[in-house]
């Protein structure tokens, strides 16, 4: 059976130096001659040879790399997400190289191309929802995969680490059922993410097992992005017969959301119960202090970086690991029982 192609096989095939493959692989830490590098690329594509067995070589002499590619950290909790994630990783001697796609699939897509340069042992993603080709590349070279926060369908071979959505959303809009709502109102992420999917597909079912009706123009599936969230809500209160009760389930549009509540000046809870997705320390700070999901970021980062880690290493089973962790309903005073002036009696 043919050896693998190793780095000095590429720098001998190359006329250049170990040094020089090096840096080519791991761009930005040395100047390379726009010519040699495209020879070195060259001679990497004709002997096959995979930045995966780079990081092996390379890394004995110093910390292993791990890509983390989050979606954007505008928004507070991927900001939280990567912090707890470097935390991690400098606890166990490792480095962490940070890209943020901007919930782009084209950006996604040249930040995998760019961690494959750099010869990273794992990668750590939120990913958009595509590049399902990128993402399958990784793993033919090698370089093991954990989805964070969300997952991918068609990659099961991928492991994943995120909170239990739909059981979150079953537990609030239980709550809001409890007080008597029936009008109730869901704003989620696009459904073309798993944490959308789940999260409608969560409140619908507890709907639906309550016996009332899910009425389709109180469900908005909106971007991360931009300031959707205000217009989402400014629409749900202009409608003939208006929620009663929202639970905001897309965590970056929060503040947009809860801007729209302001200027329509509309009470909480007195004239709307209000639920959101994620707490941030600000939210107990608002009047009146919001009831919020509070995601387990720290459990997150912790699973996440010890998957990517045991699976560089070569210590884990190779069947993909699934771990969902629970996120945890914090009672505040946003929420209240639905007036009898509010229920027609």
């Amino acid at each position: 059976m043919k050896k693998p192609a190793t780095i000095r096989d590429v720098a001998r095939e190359a006329d250049v130096s170990v040094a020089v493959v090096s840096r080519v692989l791991n761009d930005g830490t040395g100047p390379v001659a726009p010519l040699t590098r495209a020879k070195v690329v060259e001679v990497i594509e004709r002997l096959g040879y995979q930045p995966r067995a780079a990081a092996r070589e390379l890394q004995h002499r110093g910390a292993p790399t791990i890509g983390l590619v989050l979606a954007d950290l505008v928004n507070p909790f991927f900001a939280r997400l990567a912090d707890r994630v470097v935390w991690e990783a400098r606890a166990r001697g490792v480095h962490v190289v940070l890209l943020t796609t901007q919930e782009d699939p084209h950006l996604e897509a040249e930040s995998i191309d760019n961690l494959i340069g750099r010869s990273v042992s794992s990668v750590i993603a939120t990913p958009t929802g595509g590049n399902i080709d990128k993402w399958s590349r990784l793993l033919e070279l090698g370089i093991s995969v954990v989805f964070v926060d969300r997952e991918i369908e068609e990659l099961p071979q991928i492991d994943v680490v995120s909170i239990s959505n739909d059981a979150s959303s079953e537990v609030t809009t239980q709550h809001l059922i409890d007080l008597g709502h029936e009008a109730i109102a869901f704003i989620s992420g696009p459904l073309t993410t798993s944490t959308g999917r789940d999260r409608v597909a969560g409140f619908r079912r507890t709907m639906t097992a309550a016996g009332l009706e899910v009425r389709d123009d109180l469900v908005r599936a909106i971007p991360f992005r931009g300031d959707a969230g205000r217009d989402a809500v400014a629409s749900l209160l202009a409608l003939p017969i208006p929620p009663t009760a929202l639970i905001i389930g897309n965590t970056a549009q929060v503040p947009s959301a809860l801007h729209a509540l302001k200027q329509a000046d509309a009470l909480v809870p007195d004239d709307l119960s209000v639920i959101v997705f994620d707490d941030n320390p600000w939210t107990e700070l608002v009047s009146p202090p919001l009831s919020a999901i509070r995601q387990p970021i720290d459990m997150l980062a912790l699973h996440s970086v010890e998957l990517a880690v045991g699976r560089a290493k070569g210590n884990l089973p190779e069947a993909p690991r699934r771990i969902h962790v629970d996120a945890e309903f914090i009672l505040r005073s946003s929420t209240a029982a639905l007036s009898p002036a509010v229920r027609g009696l």
